[in-house]
């Protein structure tokens, strides 16, 4: 089932539980993502980032929209940090339900006027809109990127932001990062910053850079209003740990022989983020909503 990050959202908030949007590089990827959030009965995220989409085509969302749209469990197929017009309707036009427009680098009149103008373009097909406010760091293992210093989200600007350019949902800056950490680093995600913002603002709220973060952290994270946990690295991480070990001790040179043990390793990586997330056996709760779909299009093909 294809639904927008509001509807998904929506019913995670209601019943305290976040929603993983795993980056998805290729069809393997995908498969884990899918495979692993029917296994678990857990609605999922499936997240393209702009060079990603470049990478795979706009043809491969086609295979994407038929995979999720056959399955029982709810999708939502997101662009992660677009920044651009340009890269908004190419990911509206390849059939994402949700987008998201990161102008957290613009001054912040820039970036309400950009988010504003994505939100009347989405909004008017039915799509939802993520926007973002602060920065994210980066560790510099990540193709993401991000900045050196975090801006942190101001709690104030906040709500003035979410009014003025009626997003869904609202990435927060609070201490991530990017990629994996170095060893010498620990993050500390700043839960007074969040305990402030989720006081103002009334929308879901979503967590970029989740990967490598302590698990203690991102669990009180979801009890202060994260609804959206961004997880890329930590899965691919080791998915290609487990092909470098499989590459440097065989022969072998088939995709099929090679790759399923890889996808393994992820679907593991994404069954402790779900279970982290608290949104195993969360699909259900969609069920409703997936019969008033067919409801309307039985009454469509009346006229």
């Amino acid at each position: 089932m294809l639904i927008t990050m509001k509807e998904l959202l929506t019913v995670a908030n209601e019943n305290q539980f976040a929603v993983g949007a795993f980056n998805v590089a290729d069809s393997t990827f995908l498969r884990a993502v899918v495979e692993e959030a029917e296994q678990l009965n857990s609605p999922a995220i499936i997240a393209i980032h702009p060079s990603e989409h470049e990478f795979l085509t706009d043809e491969f969302f086609s295979y994407v929209k038929h995979r999720v749209y056959e399955s029982k469990v709810p999708f939502v197929l997101h662009l992660d940090h677009g920044g651009s017009l340009k890269e908004v309707v190419r990911a509206i036009s390849c059939g994402f339900s949700s987008v998201m427009i990161d102008g957290s680098l613009l001054p912040y009149e820039d970036n309400i006027s950009i988010t504003k103008k994505i939100v009347e373009i989405a909004h008017s097909v039915g799509v939802s809109v993520e926007g973002e406010l602060g920065t994210i760091g980066n560790t510099g293992t990540s193709v993401e990127g991000g900045v050196s210093k975090v801006t942190y989200t101001d709690p104030d600007q906040a709500n003035d932001f979410v009014v003025r350019t009626g997003v869904d949902s609202l990435a927060v800056a609070i201490g991530t990062a990017h990629g994996i950490y170095p060893k010498n680093i620990k993050p500390e995600l700043q839960m007074d910053v969040l305990k402030e913002i989720h006081r103002n603002v009334d929308i879901p709220l979503v967590l970029h850079g989740g990967s490598s973060n302590p698990d203690k952290e991102i669990a009180e994270s979801v009890k202060l209003g994260i609804g959206k946990i961004n997880i890329s690295s930590d899965m691919k991480f080791a998915y290609y740990k487990k092909a470098r070990e499989i590459l440097s001790s065989t022969e072998y040179w088939d995709p099929n022989v090679i790759y399923p043990e890889c996808i393994l390793e992820a679907r593991k990586v994404i069954n402790h983020k779900m279970h982290l997330f608290n949104s195993v056996g969360k699909a259900s709760l969609y069920d409703k909503l997936e019969s008033k779909r067919n409801d309307e299009l039985k009454l469509e093909s009346l006229y």
